[in-house]
């Protein structure tokens, strides 16, 4: 089949404002990914996504398997968790996770079998009901960080107002090419992934948006979703200028449609829906086989690592056992990230374990993770001009002090996502996004 310069490159994107120019750094770019054998023990965490956390279904002394229902929550902001090795529970704990939360968790012990629950069985799917159950059965979350239940994101109040789902493979961080890595090895799983959800959302467009730094990927992705798009059901990728963060939602879906959602509005006001593309080609993986989410890919990466790579881990698995898995480390570590280095959370050491969400584990050197200190705004305006929500940080940073909470919430504080884009311009090296944040909670607790 001829495939056309146009769907070689991907459909040009709309115009988008803010942003920065992040240094790339895709050093793992070509590293095909390897598994890491699952460990010796995993450390579950209950907190695995946005919403309720899950409790423990299983007690200290049971036996379970590979894709065993471990933790679950009756509320709808929620997802399952299962057991990513067979083995026993020795103990449920506590975890102190990178936000500052404390959560449950659930020891286990691996046997080293691998032995598979009877549970996991290819679902039945006929109907939409199904679909949304088998998802939310899955255990998906958002995997390109943000980990929120796909299955309350697949089931918005007006299914009939949906007529375009993007698929985020935008994956703008610097460092990380988890994502990218699922395009190159994975993308019949993507673009599978992507049918059955257009499918059951009776959805008339799907967009594959990524960067154009991607060149290898637009031209895989794009000879496929030509070779499945319909009169009815087109599905297309849009190539977006490489400039961070365009796989912000917000920005993302006016990038791809020229769409504006509505302060506090989300993706489905305006006919979208948003998932991440390794969400989408795992899903297309557990309508095959039942197999729910225990493990995934994580890029390894930073100035402190022996050997970088992109790794298939159980979750659960320890980050220091991932660290020395990919070689060790070659220099003090500095600053641990869980995440890009734009909006990753610090960890505190290296024995917390994986997480859904997480799609990279990068150290960096000592010397360089010094912090500089901050010195007055000069007023120059390039967090003005780098935000992508229009929003004036220095005027919402002098309300917060003033402790004028209404008037912060008046300037859309609420609207900030916490790129880090104002901080990454800021000459001054002031704190923007950590006031923004406090800014943010101090006006919800105002109306508490």
């Amino acid at each position: 089949m001829t495939v056309s310069i146009q769907e070689k490159l991907g459909l040009p994107a709309f115009r988008t404002r803010g942003g920065v120019h992040a240094p790339h750094r895709k050093n793992t770019a070509e590293c095909e990914t390897v598994v890491m054998p699952p460990p010796e023990r995993i450390v579950v965490a209950m907190s695995q996504h946005i919403g309720a956390p899950c409790i423990p279904v299983v007690k200290v002394g049971d036996t379970v398997k590979v894709g065993q229902l471990i933790g679950d929550s009756d509320a709808l902001v929620s997802a399952p968790i299962h057991s990513g090795v067979s083995g026993k529970v020795t103990g449920l704990t506590e975890l102190l996770m990178p936000g500052g939360r404390t959560t449950a968790a659930v020891v286990i012990e691996s046997d080293g079998e691998q032995r598979v629950h009877e549970s996991v069985q290819p679902p039945v799917i006929e109907q939409f009901d199904q679909f949304i159950a088998a998802v939310r059965q899955s255990g998906a979350v958002g995997l390109g960080g943000a980990g929120f239940p796909t299955h309350v994101k697949l089931n918005p109040k007006d299914r009939d107002a949906i007529d375009t789902i993007i698929i985020n493979a935008a994956e703008c961080e610097p460092y990380i090419t988890a994502d990218y890595r699922e395009c190159m090895e994975d993308s019949w799983d993507v673009v599978s992934g992507v049918q059955t959800v257009m499918e059951f959302l009776d959805a008339s467009r799907v967009i594959i948006a990524i960067e154009s730094n991607k060149p290898a990927a637009i031209a895989e992705l794009a000879k496929i979703a030509a070779s499945v798009t319909t009169p009815q059901r087109q599905v297309q990728v849009r190539r977006l200028p490489a400039r961070y963060p365009q796989g912000a939602e917000k920005v993302l879906i006016a990038a791809c449609t020229g769409r504006k959602v509505p302060p506090g509005g989300l993706p489905a006001d305006v006919g979208c829906i948003v998932m991440n593309v390794t969400t989408a080609a795992f899903l297309s993986r557990y309508f095959k086989t039942g197999m729910p989410l225990v493990a995934r890919r994580l890029t390894v990466d930073g100035t402190a690592v022996a050997h970088p790579k992109n790794v298939r881990v159980t979750i659960g698995t320890p980050v220091k056992d991932v660290l020395a898995f990919t070689g060790g480390l070659k220099h003090e570590v500095g600053r641990l990230l869980m995440g890009g280095p734009m909006m990753g959370l610090a960890l505190m050491d290296d024995a917390l374990p994986v997480l859904k969400q997480n799609n990279a584990i990068l150290a960096f050197a000592r010397q360089e993770s010094a912090v500089t200190d901050a010195t007055p705004c000069i007023r120059c305006g390039r967090c003005v001009e780098a935000c992508p929500m229009r929003l004036v940080p220095p005027s919402i940073a002098a309300a917060f002090s003033a402790k004028d909470f209404a008037g912060a919430e008046k300037l859309g504080v609420g609207t900030c996502m916490e790129c880090g884009c104002c901080s990454f311009s800021c000459p001054a090296h002031r704190p923007i996004v950590q006031t923004m944040r406090l800014a943010k909670d101090a006006v919800r607790k105002s109306k508490s």
